[in-house]
């Protein structure tokens, strides 16, 4: 029996080898599969658990309507906010364990909002052509995310792209397999920090709540850290209730 599932992600329609390839590597090593095709046009090769029909609804539109936009991008907003939406109540209905998103240019913009919709702590990976691209604003970035560059991913499989994408099957697999995920057993304060200013407050702030039956997290507020620290205090992960204490204290 498959310990963990993992959610695997793509337009079907023209990525189905390379999917199929994901699938077929993560069962490999013992895991299970659920499949979601974010195509627009074309049909998947190989039948999918939650095809472009299921998508578009949950974003409050159809498929219809974003194959009769003639617009690519709009068409792909429609595919983002419907499995975005699809995705988060799949996971907190336990069906999946970990999230893979293979995708190029326009599929990165649905790989990203695809992750940005799901808690701080789920292991979230994106297989691209175009990470490590300027094409890609800092901002987009969901907090969590992990990368892995799609080398050689153009116009079918090849040794070069195989080994990009059997790396990827194996970390999203073993990622859900070590997650430990968030238990909330005390109440969570976060305090946000740059290096210097932790003299300052930390030092005697932290000690105090902990006695006082918190739990504490620092996160240090510069790039990343304090994106996670946001996502967080937004209310996007169940049980946490985060506030920041400002450094003058």
């Amino acid at each position: 029996m498959s310990d963990k599932t993992i959610l695997v992600v793509g337009t079907s329609g023209t990525k189905g080898d390379e999917l199929s390839y994901l699938a077929q590597v993560i069962r490999g090593q013992g895991g299970a599969v659920a499949t979601m095709d974010i195509s627009v046009p074309g049909d998947p090769t190989a039948p999918c658990d939650y095809s472009k029909h299921d998508l578009a609804e949950p974003g409050g539109s159809s498929i219809q309507a974003a194959i009769d936009s003639g617009d690519e991008d709009k068409a792909m907003q429609i595919m983002a906010q419907g499995s975005a939406a699809l995705a988060l109540k799949l996971y907190q209905d336990g069906v999946f364990d970990g999230l893979i998103v293979l995708g190029g240019t326009m599929g990165m913009d649905v790989a990203l909002d695809l992750c940005q919709a799901l808690p701080i702590g789920v292991p979230k990976y994106v297989v691209s052509t175009v990470f490590f691209s300027p094409l890609i604003p800092p901002e987009r970035l969901p907090a969590d995310v992990q990368m892995i560059l799609w080398a050689g991913g153009l116009y079918g499989l090849n040794s070069v792209c195989k080994a990009s994408l059997s790396q990827a099957a194996g970390a999203v697999l073993g990622a859900a397999r070590a997650v430990e995920k968030f238990k909330f057993d005390e109440p969570l304060v976060g305090m946000t920090s740059f290096g210097k200013t932790v003299p300052q407050y930390m030092v005697s702030l932290k000690p105090a709540l902990k006695a006082r039956g918190f739990e504490v997290a620092v996160f240090h507020a510069t790039g990343m850290g304090g994106r996670v620290f946001e996502s967080l205090a937004g209310g996007r992960q169940r049980g946490a209730t985060l506030m920041p204490v400002p450094p003058a204290l």
